[in-house]
Order: structure tokens, then sequence, then C-alpha cells
């Protein structure tokens, strides 16, 4: 069905360029929108137009200085418009409108067949010879450079983002603006040949600052890598999903999270419950990683930011060296590991991102 503002603007046309008032109602003669308001007994007019419509195979009914006009799909009548005024031309100025609101559901129904067709592609839910059966009769192109954006709103307000997004990247016939979930939007977006990831990532930075100044959304974007055939779309998707969830766990501060720059995260991501218990227990010695105190572990982390120097760390602390250096005492005695040095230091590192990833799997 078309949507309230495509139909409003429909009859406004006609009314513009024919003089005459116009409505369009539903199937069930429920008016849907006007130019004027209409007289009593309209909706009975539609009702009985209808019901004739369907007995005796008419479609439009031209009476003194008023017109009904059957839309038709498949031939189930789906809308009718009734006009108006006084004019010669008000069988021509009908028919017209009956062909612009067909043009419209025609335009409609194969953006809906697309849109059906790329998520299954997505979701990995076709074969390969109807993938590229059913592009081929949609005119879409099999070899062709894309990436998969997946746009992640904090809020409720996903449905915004997604006519946002369509609005913004879904006007041409090469990208694509879907959603297979209530809580993100995707973008298939389809690439120049001299478009590489420094491209990609300013797309993404631009999706992230546009739809916070303009629908006053907060999101987190993720992209994965960059495919050069259609049937591999399912694989840069799958990727930028596992960006998110990645994020999610180790890097909660980023909005823009790039699958190809996951570092360790996307190692650690992928290691089964059973052997991160293993490895906590033995670095940890058995005790669980959350005994180390909010400040503790600010002040590791500030100290690994630093590059592991203590002067810079305690200068951004606010506290004299000698505290630094008791508070990273504290963590020696705790776990065995000296975080002054190196190899410790990258031991406690990952030990703490192996717990944040076992207490994911446990939340799920």
């Amino acid at each position: 069905m078309l949507s309230n503002q495509v139909i409003q603007k429909v009859i406004q046309d006609m009314k513009a360029i024919s003089g005459l008032d116009c409505s369009i109602w539903n199937a069930k003669a429920e008016c849907l929108a006007m130019t004027s308001i209409m007289p009593k007994g309209v909706g009975k007019k539609i009702a009985s137009f209808m019901e004739r419509a369907v007995r005796q195979d008419i479609s439009e009914h031209i009476g003194k200085d008023e017109g009904l006009f059957l839309v038709a799909e498949d031939e189930t009548p789906v809308y009718a418009i009734f006009l108006q005024g006084n004019s010669a031309d008000i069988g021509m100025a009908g028919r017209f409108g009956v062909s612009q609101i067909k043009g419209l559901m025609q335009a409609y129904r194969e953006r809906m067949d697309k849109n059906r067709f790329m998520q299954n592609l997505i979701l990995d839910n076709m074969l390969l010879v109807d993938i590229y059966n059913q592009a081929k009769k949609m005119r879409i192109p099999v070899e062709q450079r894309r990436v998969v954006f997946l746009v992640e709103p904090k809020g409720e307000e996903d449905n915004l983002v997604l006519e946002m997004m369509r609005g913004l990247y879904a006007n041409g016939t090469k990208d694509f603006v879907t959603a297979v979930d209530e809580t993100h939007v995707i973008l298939v977006k389809a690439l120049e040949s001299t478009e590489g990831y420094a491209e990609v990532d300013r797309m993404a930075k631009t999706m992230i600052d546009t739809l916070s100044m303009e629908a006053m959304v907060a999101v987190r974007v993720s992209y994965g890598t960059i495919v050069e055939e259609l049937k591999e779309v399912s694989r840069s998707y799958k990727e930028a999903s596992m960006a998110l969830e990645v994020g999610r766990v180790f890097y909660v501060e980023r909005k823009l999270l790039a699958y190809n720059e996951l570092g360790i995260g996307r190692l650690i991501h992928q290691l089964p419950g059973s052997l991160c218990e293993m490895f906590l227990h033995e670095v940890f010695t058995g005790e669980d990683a959350t005994r180390f105190d909010d400040e503790e572990l600010a002040t590791v982390y500030t100290f690994f930011e630093n590059n592991l120097n203590i002067s810079e760390t305690a200068r951004q602390l606010f506290v004299h060296r000698n505290t630094l250096v008791y508070r990273l005492e504290k963590i020696q005695k705790k776990t065995g590991l000296d975080v002054r040095k190196f190899d410790d230091a990258l031991t406690f590192k990952i030990a703490m991102m192996v717990e944040d990833h076992l207490r994911h799997i446990r939340g799920k």
C-alpha cells in the first residue's frame, strides 16, 4: 500500500493540473486523502461504486460534475478516485490519476521485491542459482564492489533511522537499505573501483554525524570487508554484525567499528567459554577477575594507555608517584603479575579482555 504522503501528493498534482477537487478512498470506502471537504454521502457512493465495479466489471462512472474511477491490482479493487467540479475533462483527469497511482504501486511493488531479495541474500536464505536468476530479473548488477554497513540506534528510534537512511542512500538503483530485525538498519553500499577502506570509513563517519545532527539520534555503525560479487554480500553483513558484537564487549566507547580493525578483540571473541575459564584460572590462580575494584582498574588501564609510564600516569590520575606504585604492587600481590613489566602487562590486559568475553557469554 502507498503511504498517505504519496497519495496526498498525487491528488494535489491532480488538482493543480485539472482544477478539480479530488479525494482517494481505500477498498473499505475510507477516505485516505482529500483536497477539500467532501460533501455528505460520498462515502456511500464510493462503497456502492466498489461493489458495482466487482460485480459488473466496470472501472469508472462519470456523472454531472463528478467522476468515480477504480484503481485495481490483479482485478482486486485497491483505491477509488473521486473527482468533483465543472469540467469537460473530468474523465481524462480521472484516467490520468488512475495511471499515476498504478505506476506508483508498480514502483512500490518492485522496491518491496528488491527489499525481500536483499533480506534473503543477507541471511543466506537463497541458493546460488536463485541469486543470479533473481538479480537478473531485477536488473541488479552481480559483479559490483559492495560493502555492508550496520547501523545500531542507541534508543528506540530505529524506524526513524530506517526512513532517514532510505532517504539518504536508497534513491538510486545501486544501494539498498533494509532491516532484518527491529534493532538494526542495514545499508548495502555500492562502491566505485577507486574507493577503498579509507572512503568506507569516511562514509561511516558521515552516517554517524548526519543521523546525530539531522535526526538527533545517537548510533553505532559497523562495516564488514569489501566484496566483489553479489553472492558475497552475506559475508560482509556477518562481519559487520560480528564487529558490533565485539564492540559491545571490548570497545564500548567506540561509535565506529570496522571488522578489519578489531585487533585482538576479534580473536578473543571466537574463544569458547571452557578455554576462557581455563586461561583465567591459570592467570588469576583460581580467583575471579571481578575482585578488582574500580580504583585499581582505572589505575592499571591508565597505566597501559600511557605505555607503562609511571610519571605520566601519576600526573593524569593526580596522585603521587609512590601512591601509584603502591596500587600497582597491590595488583601484583593479588595476581602475581607485575604490570610494570611488558610481558606481565600484556598477560593482564588479555586476561581482562577474556574475562569480559566470558561475562558476555554467560550473559547470553
